[in-house]
């Protein structure tokens, strides 16, 4: 009489295979808990996109004219020499300013009214794309835009 009882081992790639695998769902599942719980509070920290800086005026348009609005607004800056650089240099400039002693007052607000004018400059851009956009829709197609801009402000309205 044999004794000797069947062997049924898994192979040991096989547990391997099984390990990782419940070590890939275990992380796929706390990532999704984790940002269910979290939803989207962390959002407040990250740069505002185009339709945030342009407010409720912006996130009324329909996503293909705001999508049309953007691309304008990136083709100007990419054609204007003064575009990105010349924000980053003033604002190298205004971080020097700040370290230097004694702190000179004057030479930033000096800084930070070149940089309120590019903002200014950028927003006058953007108004008048917006009223370019308008002035191309026909008269349902502003009435739509007026209808969702009022609902967007209605909702802010209703935030807490």
């Amino acid at each position: 009489m044999d004794t000797t009882k069947p062997t049924s081992k898994t192979p040991r790639w096989l547990r391997w295979v099984l390990v990782l695998s419940l070590a890939f769902n275990l992380m796929v599942v706390g990532i999704v808990g984790g940002w269910m719980l979290t939803g989207d509070k962390h959002a407040r920290h990250r740069p505002p996109r185009l339709e945030q800086i342009g407010g409720p005026l912006t996130r009324a348009l329909s996503h293909e004219d705001r999508s049309a609005i953007g691309r304008e607004v990136r083709q100007l800056y990419r054609d204007k020499p003064e575009g990105r650089s010349a924000q980053t240099a003033l604002m190298e400039t205004l971080v020097s300013e700040l370290r230097s002693e004694p702190f000179d007052r004057e030479a930033v607000t000096a800084r930070m009214a070149e940089q309120r004018d590019f903002l200014n400059d950028r927003l006058a851009l953007g108004q008048t794309l917006l009223i370019d956009r308008l002035e191309t829709m026909d008269a349902a197609d502003r009435a739509a835009y007026a209808d969702r801009l009022a609902d967007v402000l209605k909702r802010r309205r209703n935030k807490p």
